[in-house]
Order: C-alpha cells, then structure tokens, then sequence
C-alpha cells in the first residue's frame, strides 16, 4: 500500500491536452517519440478511468462506453508499422481527450486550462 502512495501521481490536465495535441496533430510525431507518447497517454487513460470509476462516472452511459474503450486501447500494444503506430496513437489521443471531456461535462472532473 504504501509503494502505491509513493508511486502516486496527480492527473495533471495540462500534461494531457499537450500530449493529445501532440498526437492528433496534422505532423505525426517521430518514431523516436512514439513509444513515450503512447505510454504517456495509457498513463493519462488509466487515471481517467481510474477517475471514472471512483466517482461513478460509469452511471452515465456515454462515460461508460469511453471507459470501456480507454482500456482497450490501454491493453493494446503500439504495432510496429509506422502507420498503425500514428493511428493508434490517434486512437489513445482521441479517446483520452473523449474521456477527459466528457468527465467534466458530467462534474467528476475539473476541466484542464
């Protein structure tokens, strides 16, 4: 219990909406950054849903769709082709932002700046 204390870390908003753009961007991000935006953002869709979960988000059935969808695609590993790679980052990106939007829609989560 208290290794998951140390390791926690707050949902930070900003972080989020910085890597979603990185991702949906009209310039797909290099192969170099890839591996990193991708766990950056299973790490952004497992507080989320994290989120969703604690405050009952999941009553509401569009969030429960979203959730169901964030961990998927958080289970999912980044293909190896350069293609599928950008489009599940698109995926994860899309989702997270979906997810982020509609919890603060429905009051369970402040929206970012």
């Amino acid at each position: 219990m208290l290794e998951r204390v140390r390791d926690w870390q707050p949902f930070d908003g900003r972080a989020l909406l910085d890597d979603v753009a990185a991702v949906l961007d009209d310039v797909p991000p290099s192969e170099g950054d890839a591996a990193q935006l991708a766990e950056r953002l299973r790490g952004h869709l497992a507080r989320l849903v994290t989120i969703s979960v604690a405050s009952e988000a999941e009553q509401d059935p569009t969030a429960a769709q979203l959730v169901l969808r964030a961990r998927t695609l958080h289970a999912d590993p980044l293909p190896c082709g350069r293609q599928e790679a950008i489009a599940h980052l698109r995926r994860l990106g899309w989702t997270a932002n979906e997810l982020h939007d509609r919890l603060a829609a429905i009051r369970c989560l402040k929206e970012a700046a």
